[in-house]
Order: C-alpha cells, then sequence, then structure tokens
C-alpha cells in the first residue's frame, strides 16, 4: 500500500518508520518550501520513495499521486493538515469533512463551529487591532485571558493576562510577528481563560469511529512573563471514570470539527462546569516517543493510526479502555532558566544517571545559543521517566528540577547529591 505523508515531520517520521515496518511505501509531500529547523530537523528523505512539492495547484498534485497509486493522504505534522485532507478530498480517499476543513486548522473558526454544535468553548474573539482586543476584554468583564495566534503551535506566543494592558500588549506582539510556518498573524486570538484539569487525547479515526489511544494529564507552569510553560504529563488509563466524561466529550467535539477518517491531538479543561475544549488538531500529537508510550501501554497513537490506514478493521475491533500502564510513567518538558551559549552535551549523562530515566530526547548543540524556556519550542527537549512505583518517578523528577536550576544545559557545575 503506498500512502503520502504531507509533511513528515515530528511525529510524522514515527509514523513513516511503522508504515515501513508494516510494508507500506510513503511518498513525501512538503507543503512549503520553508519550514522551520524545529520542524526539519532528524527528518530522512531516504524513508521515502519520492518527495513532491506541494505549494503548486492542489488538483494537479492530486492527479499526479492518484497516478502513482497513492492509496491514503495523511498529514505528518500541523503544517500539513489543510493540504492533507484537501487532497484527500480531492483524490476520493477515506479523510474528513471537506466543508470544516477551515476550521481544524484556524482556532478562531475552530472555536464557533464547535460552539454551533453544543460542545462548550472558552469565550473569545479574533481582532486585528491590540486595542479592540483590550477594549473587548474589558467590556466582557473578564478577570484573565489568554491571547495566542489564530494558526500556530506549541504554544508559540501564546500568553497567559491578568489586566487589559498586558492583553493590549500580547495582542500587539501577535499581530507583529508571523506564525511557527513562517505566515503573518492576521488577526489574535483573545479568550477568556478558563480553569482546571487540562488533558489531552491522541485519537485515532475512520468512517466517524473513535477510539482514543493515548490519554494524557497536562501539569503546566506560567512562567514570569506569562507564557505557559510545559511541565509534565501522566497518562490515565481510558476506562478508569477520570476518562470517562473526556471520551464522551472528544468524541463530540471530532465529530463538530469534521474529523472522520485520521488523527488527532485534542487538548480538554475539566472545569468546574464540565470539559472545555482548548483546541484539536487534526494530526498525529507531537512531543512523545511512541516506542516508549507502547512498551508500557501496548500501544501508541502512532501505532494504531499505522494499522488503520493499512487495515482499517484493526480500529473498529480496538477496545481503548482495555489498555493498561505497566508503570508509573511521566513526560518531562525540559526548562532552561537563563539564555547562554551551551559548552557541552555532558548534561545529558547526568540525566541518564537518574534511575527512573528511560528516554532523553532533545535538541542542544554545543556552541549555540540556548534561550530561557518560554514555551514548546525553546524547551531543550524532553525525558520519560518509568517506575513501578510512583514515588521514584517524582524523586527523579525534583532531582532533574534541581539540576536545571544550577544551569545544567548551559555546562555549568550541577548540584550532586540531590
Amino acid at each position: 500500500m503506498r500512502i503520502a505523508v504531507v509533511d513528515g515531520y515530528s511525529t510524522g517520521r514515527a509514523l513513516v518508520s511503522a508504515l515501513r515496518n508494516r510494508g507500506s511505501a510513503c511518498v513525501h509531500v512538503q507543503s512549503s518550501p520553508e519550514m522551520s529547523e524545529y520542524f526539519t530537523r532528524g527528518f530522512e528523505p531516504g524513508d521515502y520513495e519520492t518527495t513532491l512539492a506541494g505549494g503548486g495547484e492542489p488538483s494537479e498534485l492530486a492527479a499526479e499521486l492518484t497516478r502513482s497509486g497513492v492509496r491514503r493522504v495523511v498529514a505528518g505534522t500541523e503544517s500539513g493538515v489543510i493540504l492533507a485532507d484537501t487532497l484527500a478530498h480531492l483524490m476520493g480517499l477515506p479523510g474528513n469533512r471537506h466543508e470544516t476543513i477551515a476550521a481544524r486548522r484556524d482556532k478562531v473558526l475552530m472555536g464557533r463551529v464547535a460552539a454551533a454544535a453544543g460542545v462548550a468553548t472558552p469565550l473569545g474573539e479574533a481582532f486585528d487591532d491590540a486595542a479592540e482586543a483590550e477594549a473587548w476584554y474589558l467590556e466582557r468583564g473578564l478577570s484573565e485571558a489568554v491571547v495566542k495566534p489564530p494558526s500556530s503551535a506549541g504554544t508559540d506566543n501564546v500568553r497567559f493576562c491578568r489586566t487589559p494592558a498586558e492583553v493590549r500588549e500580547a495582542c500587539r506582539v501577535v499581530l507583529a510577528a508571523a506564525n511557527l510556518y513562517g505566515q503573518r498573524n492576521a488577526v489574535v486570538l483573545v479568550q477568556e481563560r478558563v480553569h482546571g484539569v487540562e488533558y489531552y487525547a491522541n485519537t485515532v479515526s475512520h468512517e466517524g469511529v473513535h477510539r482514543v489511544a493515548e490519554l494524557w494529564r497536562y501539569t503546566k507552569r506560567t512562567g514570569g512573563s506569562g507564557f505557559p510553560i510545559y511541565d509534565y504529563e501522566e497518562p490515565v488509563p481510558v476506562g478508569s471514570a477520570e476518562a470517562a466524561p473526556l471520551r464522551a466529550f472528544v468524541g463530540a467535539a471530532l465529530d463538530a470539527l469534521g474529523v472522520v477518517s485520521g488523527a488527532a491531538h485534542t487538548e480538554v479543561m475539566m472545569t468546574a462546569r464540565g470539559p472545555v475544549l482548548i483546541e484539536t488538531g487534526a494530526r498525529l500529537g507531537g512531543g512523545t516517543s511512541p516506542a516508549l508510550v507502547e512498551k508500557f501501554s501496548g500501544i501508541s497513537q502512532t501505532a494504531l493510526f499505522a494499522d488503520s490506514l493499512i487495515d482499517p478493521g484493526r480500529l473498529a475491533a480496538f477496545d481503548d479502555t482495555a489498555v493498561t500502564w505497566s508503570r508509573a510513567v511521566r513526560n518531562v518538558a525540559l526548562i532552561n532558566h537563563e539564555a547562554g551559549t551551551v559548552r557541552s552535551l555532558d548534561w545529558t549523562a547526568e540525566l541518564e544517571a537518574l534511575p527512573t530515566l528511560v528516554g532523553l530526547t532533545h535538541g542542544v548543540r554545543p556552541g549555540v545559543l540556548l534561550e530561557a524556556t518560554t514555551d514548546l519550542i525553546n524547551s531543550p527537549g524532553y525525558v520519560y521517566l518509568a517506575a513501578e512505583d510512583p514515588a521514584d518517578v517524582d524523586r527523579d523528577y525534583r532531582a532533574l528540577r534541581a539540576l536545571e536550576q544550577g544551569g545544567l544545559y548551559l555546562g555549568a557545575p550541577v548540584q550532586r547529591g540531590m
């Protein structure tokens, strides 16, 4: 079976590996000639039969893919969502609803479409003027707001605001910037900030049947300038009582946004008034190591998606409520506290010495300026901690954070004996 992957970066790399291991051939479609190094690092052109440029007329590209025998088109990462769904529609292949395609990429439309279908969303509005956004915040009587670009990823230019002046300044910054994919932000999205416990569900769907391959509970912190910083996340068994309202809510959100056949990553805040949709990406979840997830739970979103692409019947037969985790697992985002030039990678040995560390992924290079962490993009990387006893995981998590306070990633002397 030949499958086209649009922008096979991030977790898309793991998907291609899984498909090749299952005997499929892959074609790469690059949606834009310019992609951030954050996404393209680690990309292996040799994993594909060929790479095609996707910047031209979609109908011509669809015809070329049809002639080459492509039977599915999927997005490898967020930037490929629109083109993948467009090509699948033009080629008459399984995919998502074409009439809601824009709502699966633009967070402004996403909120409107979801709300119209009865899915709870934060109060929000889009603005092309920072002063108008400030006035709206005042008129609504909000005490906190979230300001973000409408079509980006990785907490790019996302900021929590508590005052009208902070809202205005955050909006000014977004409107003056381009998103992670090099597109200028014509508008900025301002939403009420909702509080509660945040989760994300990594799902796989086919013909409207949704399965939750992974459900994780977020823990985030707020940086000194109001930026949300990823701290860590832990898996939640899909069959648990904690997961029950989330499963139903995520399914309704996917239906509303027209996710019919494909992968999706949905973020939900469980508030006092019930679950509230933060956003959905119609693609694989990022920032994960599928092989490690499979080691401790037996399945990952990547593996389930690969199986469903080759044999959709595998998805219908998959019981997501039966998945259990053999260890206490924590995916910890690395945090650099002070900008500076990286001296070496000796710090990796310090982390690998942690007894519960089972995986380390990073993009740090010696001699390169490492910024202080303000979002997912400038985080040094992430680690997985796993053990039978959750207390052991927590001990090593705290040891890691103590090492970071000592300037770990810049090669400063580390604090031992934690």
